[in-house]
């Protein structure tokens, strides 16, 4: 039939695609190429444009339709025949979630198989790690999990009739292309037509027609093009219409070699370069390093460094193209849509008709039935009181006690008689009937808990089962001790045995567990109760509506729920369970399953005691010991009836070789509890299959559904009760995904098979209602939740009345919307529809449900999947759990699973990347991550298996502590916003008037004006700098002007106005007879005297001082290239340096990192001899060069930048004006002084002003954190400069120790303003950490403020003195993205806070200009920041004399507006907003707020990020993330995070970096590198040098801890 089907489907995908293309509607037309464009454009991912290709095309392709929807059902018998392999599954509707069945259906296997034989072997790129973290955590990691005692005998269960491999292809790498091509086209190995988003990759005019019938044999497509992009062709395989079809036959060879090169990805227009020899290094920006008069400091890294492989395969599998530029405008309702999933118009919808509620058949009339459980114990603890009730096992399997109703009547009797009387608090009974009590007992002692449990209904107590604590810590423990809690509980019984198992206090006491109420714990054992007065009678009353006890049950999300039964119910609940399975009085009833809830509670202990059972039971711990212990049981006790979970009979088979002569000819009902459980049917044919031999007649197995809300919801009657015979449907997966039930016909890959449950409960009636919204009766083909209407079902959740109504008070509706029927109806939590012969069956559970963008996916059928993966070698079977974590508006799913400690690395990642392969084929969804954590490691729940909800939480908390991770956003989150798109351009002409752009005022903004300000000062009559140095000497010798303090707070060194003049006369001395004037001498000094001593001592021989940063002796490689490339490129003659850093420069280990040789003259300056004073040289004019200043961009580039004489007054002059500063002042400088305005600050002012400066070396706080503040409190100073690396030691070295300084008299409250120097956004959240430690040490809260400096004019905002305080305002950050700036309020959603950057320097001019058209913008617009001022540094000084590249940084014009003005470009971009405050002039003060630098942006999805904000979302997101850092390569996002803690932490962080960068930036991360602390470079400013991060990563010297690669 599938031959003939397919064939079928080939002729009509033979057609001549143009013929095709002719009769598709217009505007089905116009989306195809709307798609085309958007995928070569980049804005859609490969997979994305086939999903929405094959969306919209699939109406027009013929489907091959299921025959007939009603379902087939065969008959049982002939269904074992065909025997299933074992396996089986079990209920998770227990708190147990025990998930260590082994789920196993051969069916379902070979699906899987043929589902990872279409996907050739992908190249993924590993994740690398390093070595110790492969070291197993945990010490029991070598222990295999209690729970897979099969583990070990798993491999000679495999049927030898299975085919030996399933995959023909399996052996070979590259099977040669014709197979794939006859493969293909026999469409054989589809995968799953239960799902139409399969994706088509054909059409795009491949010319050879059997190629083209190939890709659109629906997804089998996906096969054959994988097959040609990991092939590495030299063209693309999908080509354009221009170029030549794909030579097929040159395939073949090619891919047998397999040639391993990175493939370089076209970088901004640059065709790929498809020559074996040749591979273009570009960077991100296409832009080639060193060029432009920028000199980056590492060269292009070898791009066949193992990181760029790797790179280029997760390249290769994601098929990313590239991105279009950044747009200018957009339009502005841009509250940016997340793509809504829109339904596919081609899925599968319900047909059928509404169907109508089910009826139970009515409950029968028994004479003489007890009035109530109690009555019952009663009678036959009377009347037949050697009537054995309960046998209890030890775990050698031997019966330890047997219970008779007599006994189980007189000890509940002295229970609830000691109960009521002999407990008490201050004479009051400690307990008045209808209280709660919690009943504490062990597994293995059924006796103990059936006593206390009857004991408590007689005293009329309500009694809580619960799990035994077993440490402070048990996975969900919190929650019951929540439960107890709002249940009031204060008393709990336990026994003696178990009582001395807890954790206790210091006292003796039981410890009080964390989340739970005080306790009194209270040992029912028989010494401990009292034998009641011979008067003395427990009241036996009618069953009524009062709560009889309350059963737990855990939630998806993992909170506890009381579920509160009343006497009426638990009585009719037993009448029902009694007339169901034809229970009689005296039957012998064996049973596996925990007797403190559910199925093992309502037949072990309620409904044996009304019908004078005797019920064998069987310890989980002997389960474990003995898989084969209940059957034996059956046997020796000949017993009727048997209550199993799917997974008891899966693990007897496993152990069932050993026994031969067991006959369970006795058994007239084998319950399997968890039925309901879509993959216990395998279990249930296995069995069958093993144990007819042994007398279990097929009619006997009997699955039930049942949920703890709703009770026994259906169970399939014994036989002799002439029901129908059982049903079985095969069902399409696909299908279920949109709630659909559709019999599978020709597909065999995705397919679900049930059994059914039976029939309705007696005197219930069942119907399905939707699972959202409404409860809507499901029509007869639809699948939905089931509710039940009975006398028998929970009455409510204890103390939740809301959840309560929503659960247990259901109305259904009919479509039209009446109810229909007055009774309510109680929510199962099962999902499944009525069959034929009203049987029931059930597809899985609301707890297990995951909704991926609007399709269900039941997380069982996913374990499954993952299950029949081959080889299972590296995992264990029953400790997989799967459950989805919402991210970005969508649900997400996540596998996790233990890891055997014996697999390698490299195995584990070929499971888990074919895991990934099969759940996508198979349920058309895509894994978002895939987690191994270490054997042993996961929480578990009570009866084994494994604690989801528990899992779950530590994986959101990164808390879960893998040892593999896979994540794979690229595929799974298909809802990204669309990228930005450009709009039309606005003219110029529009958009000006006068000063208003676009209806605003324009935004510029200047300082106050130079020319008005009365300056008094001398120093203004002198155009040179060291001019006013010598008229200083003269005018005032002895006037301090420099104060040097060392680590431990003393001066160092001093130099006053002559000091200072004679020392610098000594160096123009020695440097006069040997340099020419205008020679360019390089300073290397340690921050101190002789460094400004000399600047001086060059400006007066007529030399150009550039001050040059010492290399670091501990770490020479690094910092000495810097030193030497500066020397280099400023082209100095000579060096002046100190006598130790001159032989540093020429040493051994300076000759290992540069060539020592090629040093200029290296003078050192400590022991001048006295020269005659020589004639000091006089610049013609103020605009020749005075120094030069060089600086290391973060963005890696070495850039120079010329100052000239005029300049530097200039500047002096407004930092004086500024900063009112005047030579009775006092300023602290905690500032490196080689750059910038640290360098101005520490050299230039003081001499300009005549203010002493006390100079704080940031080195020295290295080893005496304190030394800055301690010195502005000790000179009392009132204006102090630092930078952000200061800042930070102080907050993080002094946070602690604001009491011990208080205690040395640290006053900070003479501190006016405090600025960090810095070349930023300012970073708000540290400046405010450090006012709030400081405020105790009287720091004003004003105090703190930033500057603003860049390379074209090193300061452009500074606090000062006067004017209002700095500002901050709160912009959107998706605005942002845009280029936009909207104001928001405080703390709303995406808000970034923004502080002004001080205030306009006076003579500075500032205007925001459009980076692309160079016109000016309006008020609170995003532009470039341009400035003017007589300051501004005069061009770069560079070696190759490219200036004219970069000269516009200098001299700009605006394009429209002020045309004549001349700017210089800040490359930062930034707004001006004007504010209601007045400034000094009484003007209205305008407000500069800095965003970020212009390189430094990343430009993704056609949107502008700045780093800092992806950083900061990153280290909000785990608290052992200490730095992070984020760029990009070749469009993937790489991000760098720090780890502060232990290297097992390190891939808890890989998820959680992925999800808050997606659900906060819509961004999908690439790469994921888990550093050392440290590891991250930053420059003297404290910023971070990402470029040189980036080009370490490539380099491969990061030495990371872990780098994932995510899919």
């Amino acid at each position: 039939m599938a031959e003939r089907t397919a064939a079928g489907l080939l002729a009509v995908m033979l057609e001549p695609p143009a013929a095709g293309a002719l009769s598709l509607p217009a505007e089905v037309r116009e989306k195809l190429a709307e798609l085309e464009l958007e995928l070569s454009e980049g804005d859609i991912t490969q997979k994305g444009y086939e999903k929405k290709r094959s969306k919209l095309l699939a109406p027009y392709i013929p489907q091959i339709q299921g025959v007939d929807p009603s379902l087939q059902i065969d008959n049982r018998i002939q269904a074992s025949s065909q025997a299933v392999l074992p396996g089986s599954k079990h209920n998770k509707s227990r708190a147990t979630n025990a998930r260590d069945e082994r789920f196993r259906s051969d069916l379902h296997t070979e699906a899987v198989q043929a589902a990872l034989a279409k996907y050739k072997e992908r190249k993924m790129p590993m994740p690398s790690k390093r070595r110790s973290v492969l070291v197993q955590s945990s010490v029991e990691a070598c222990t295999p999990p209690d729970t897979s005692s099969a583990s070990e005998d798993e491999g000679s269960l495999r049927r030898q009739g299975r085919l030996a491999t399933s995959t023909p292809y399996q052996g070979h790498g590259h099977p040669a292309v014709e197979h794939w091509f006859n493969r293909v086209i026999q469409g054989s190995s589809t995968s799953s037509s239960a799902s139409s988003t399969s994706s088509h990759t054909g059409g795009r005019s491949i010319t050879n027609t059997t190629a083209h019938a190939a890709l659109n044999a629906n997804a089998a497509a996906t096969a054959l093009a994988d097959l040609m992009a990991h092939t590495q062709l030299d063209t693309p395989l999908i080509t354009d219409n221009h170029s030549a079809p794909p030579d097929v036959t040159g395939l073949s060879e090619r891919s047998s070699l397999h040639a391993e090169r990175p493939q370089v990805a076209s970088v901004r227009g640059v065709s790929r370069s498809y020559n074996h020899h040749t591979s273009v290094m570009e960077t991100a920006d296409g832009c080639e390093w060193g060029g432009g008069g920028f000199h980056s400091l590492i060269d292009g890294v070898p791009v066949n460094s193992r990181v760029s492989n790797k790179i280029q395969q997760l390249l290769n599998t994601l098929k990313r193209p590239k991105r279009p530029p950044l747009r200018e405008f957009f339009v502005d309702d841009f509250e940016e849509l997340l793509d809504v999933q829109q339904p596919d118009p081609n899925q599968p919808r319900p047909e059928g008709q509404q169907m109508s509620p089910l009826e139970g058949e009515p409950l029968g009339v028994v004479t003489n039935w007890p009035p109530s459980l109690p009555a019952a114990l009663q009678r036959w603890g009377t009347t037949h009181p050697k009537s054995p009730c309960l046998t209890a096992l030890d775990n050698a399997g031997k019966p330890v006690y047997t219970l008779t109703y007599g006994k189980l009547w007189t000890r509940s009797q002295k229970l609830a008689y000691t109960l009521l009387n002999k407990l008490s608090t201050r004479n009051e009974p400690l307990l008045m009937p209808g209280d709660r009590v919690a009943l504490v007992f062990p597994n293995n002692d059924p006796v103990m808990f059936m006593v206390a449990f009857y004991g408590c209904l007689l005293a009329e107590l309500v009694p809580v089962p619960i799990e035994v604590p077993l440490t402070k810590k048990d996975a969900g423990s919190q929650q019951i001790g929540f439960l107890l809690g709002s249940c009031g509980v204060t008393l709990a019984l336990t026994t003696d045995a178990c009582q001395k198992g807890l954790p206790k206090a210091q006292t003796g006491e039981v410890a009080t567990f964390k989340g739970w109420p005080r306790l009194l714990w209270f040992v029912t054992d028989g010494k401990h109760v009292v034998k009641p007065p011979k008067d003395w009678h427990p009241p036996i009353r009618e069953a009524n509506n009062d709560i009889a006890y309350v059963e737990y049950k855990t939630s998806k999300e993992g909170s506890t729920m009381g579920i509160t039964v009343s006497h009426s119910a638990m009585l009719a609940h037993c009448h029902a369970l009694t007339q169901a399975c034809g229970y009689t009085e005296a039957e012998t009833i064996t049973n596996v399953l925990d007797f403190k809830r559910e199925a093992g509670l309502w037949h072990g202990v309620l409904t044996s005691v009304m019908n004078r059972m005797h019920v064998i039971s069987i310890p989980y711990s002997l389960m474990k010991v003995n898989p084969l212990s209940w059957i034996q049981k059956v046997h020796v006790y000949k017993a009727r009836v048997a209550v199993v979970k799917s997974r008891d009979m899966h693990w007897s088979l496993l152990a069932q070789r050993d026994q031969r002569d067991i006959s369970l000819s006795s058994l007239r009902m084998l319950i399997v509890a968890d039925g309901a459980n879509p993959w216990s049917i395998s279990s249930c044919d296995a069995f069958l299959n093993v144990f007819q031999a042994r007398g279990l007649r097929p009619e006997v197995i009997c699955p039930c559904a049942s949920s703890s809300e709703a009770m026994t919801v259906a169970i399939r009657r014994p036989p002799e009760t002439g029901v129908p015979p059982p049903g079985k449907a095969v069902l399409s997966m696909g299908g279920l995904s949109h709630s659909v039930i559709r019999v599978d016909t020709e597909e065999k890959l995705s397919v679900l098979t049930v059994q059914d449950v039976g029939q309705v409960m007696p005197g219930a009636v069942v119907c399905v209602v939707r699972v959202e919204g409404t409860p809507y009766l499901c029509q007869t083909d639809e699948v939905g939740e089931i509710c039940v209407s009975s006398a028998s079902t929970g009455l409510a959740y204890y103390g939740l009345p809301g959840m309560t109504k929503n659960i247990f008070e259901t109305i259904p509706v009919t479509l039209s919307g009446v109810p229909i029927s007055d009774r309510p109806f109680t929510r199962t939590s099962l999902l499944g529809f009525v069959g034929p012969d009203s049987l029931v069956f059930i597809v899985g559970k609301m707890d297990g449900l995951m909704v991926v963008s609007g399709r269900r996916h039941n997380a069982d059928d996913v374990v499954a999947t993952a299950l029949a993966v081959e080889p299972m070698k590296f995992v264990y079977r029953g400790r997989i759990a799967v459950f989805s974590v919402s991210v970005l508006h969508d649900e997400r799913i996540v596998v996790v699973a233990e890891q055997r400690p014996d697999a390698s690395e490299e195995d584990s990642f070929q499971w888990m990347s074919r895991v990934l392969q099969a759940i996508d084929s198979i349920h058309q969804v895509g894994v978002y991550c895939l987690a191994l954590v270490p054997a042993n490691t996961l929480p578990k729940a009570p009866l084994g298996g494994i604690h989801i909800s528990e899992t779950k939480q530590r994986f959101l908390e990164g808390a879960l502590h893998p040892c593999n991770v896979l994540m794979c956003p690229h595929t799974c989150v298909t809802n990204l916003p669309k990228p930005r798109q450009k709009q039309p351009e606005v003219g110029p002409a529009s958009m000006i008037v006068g000063n208003l752009v676009a209806g605003k005022r324009i935004a510029q903004a200047c300082g106050r004006d130079l020319g008005q300000l009365e300056d008094n000062d001398q120093a203004r009559k002198f155009l040179y700098i060291q001019d006013v140095l010598q008229w200083r000497a003269q005018a005032t010798p002895d006037h301090p002007l420099f104060l040097v303090l060392n680590a431990k707070g003393t001066v160092a060194s001093t130099a006053s106005c002559l000091q200072l003049h004679k020392r610098a006369e000594r160096v123009a001395a020695a440097l006069m007879g040997r340099l020419n004037t205008g020679d360019h001498v390089a300073l290397v000094y340690p921050p101190g005297i002789d460094l400004i001593a000399t600047f001086y001592g060059c400006l007066y021989a007529g030399c150009v001082p550039v001050t040059v940063r010492p290399p670091h002796p501990q770490n020479l490689t690094t910092t000495l290239p810097t030193v030497k490339m500066i020397v280099e490129v400023s082209k100095s003659v000579c060096i002046l340096t100190t006598q130790a850093i001159m032989k540093l420069l020429k040493s051994k280990e300076a000759a290992a990192a540069v060539d020592i040789k090629s040093w200029p003259t290296v003078l050192d300056t400590d022991d001048l001899p006295r020269k005659k004073n020589p004639q000091m040289y006089k610049p013609p004019t103020p605009e020749m060069l005075a120094y030069l200043d060089f600086s290391v961009s973060t963005t890696g580039i070495l850039a120079g930048v010329k100052m000239s004489h005029a300049a530097t007054s200039a500047l002096c002059r407004s930092i004086k004006l500024q900063c009112e500063l005047y030579p009775s002042r006092q300023i602290a400088i905690c500032l490196d002084p080689y750059c910038g305005l640290g360098f101005a600050l520490w050299c230039l002012c003081s001499v300009y002003s005549g203010h002493q400066s006390i100079l704080v070396p940031p080195l020295e706080l290295e080893s005496n954190a304190s030394l800055w503040l301690t010195a502005v409190s000790q000179y009392k100073v009132r204006v102090t400069f630092c930078s952000y690396s200061v800042m930070e030691m102080c907050t993080k070295g002094l946070g602690l120790q604001t009491e011990a300084l208080r205690l040395r008299n640290v006053n900070l409250s003479c501190v006016r303003t405090c600025m960090v120097v810095a070349e930023e956004r300012p970073r708000i959240s540290l400046t405010q950490s450090f006012s709030k430690i400081f405020k105790d040490l009287g720091l004003s809260p004003r105090a703190v403020s930033t500057t603003f400096g860049c390379r074209v004019n090193v300061a452009i905002c500074l606090q000062g003195t006067a004017g209002p305080d700095p500002t901050t305002v709160y912009v959107d950050m998706r605005a942002l993205r845009h280029d936009r700036v909207r104001l928001v309020e405080r703390g709303s959603p995406h808000s970034l806070p923004l502080m002004e950057s001080g205030k306009i320097l006076p003579g500075v001019k500032v205007i925001i200009a459009n980076t692309e058209t160079k016109g000016p913008l309006g008020d609170s617009h995003l532009g470039e920041i341009w400035v003017s001022s007589p300051h501004n540094a005069t061009g770069y000084y560079t070696v190759y004399g490219e200036e004219a590249l970069h000269a516009d940084h200098f001299n700009t014009k605006l394009s429209f507006g002020d045309t004549q003005t001349v700017w210089a470009r800040t490359g930062y971009l930034g707004f001006l907003r004007r504010t209601e405050l007045t400034d000094a002039c009484g003007e209205r003060h305008d407000a500069l707020y800095v965003v970020g630098s212009v390189d430094e942006t990343l430009e993704l999805r056609g949107m502008r990020y700045h780093p800092i904000d992806i950083e900061t979302s990153v280290i909000r997101s785990h608290k052992s993330i200490a730095e992070c850092a984020v760029f990009t390569w070749t469009n993937l996002l790489v991000v760098v995070v720090e780890l502060e803690g232990s290297e097992q932490e390190a891939l808890d962080l890989v998820a959680l970096v992925t999800n808050v960068v997606l659900e906060e930036h819509y961004l999908i991360v690439g790469v994921v590198v888990v550093v050392d602390p440290g590891v991250i470079p930053i420059n003297s400013r404290g910023e971070k040098q990402r470029m040189h991060l980036r080009d370490g990563f490539l380099a491969d010297q990061l030495d990371p801890i872990y780098v994932a690669y995510n899919m």
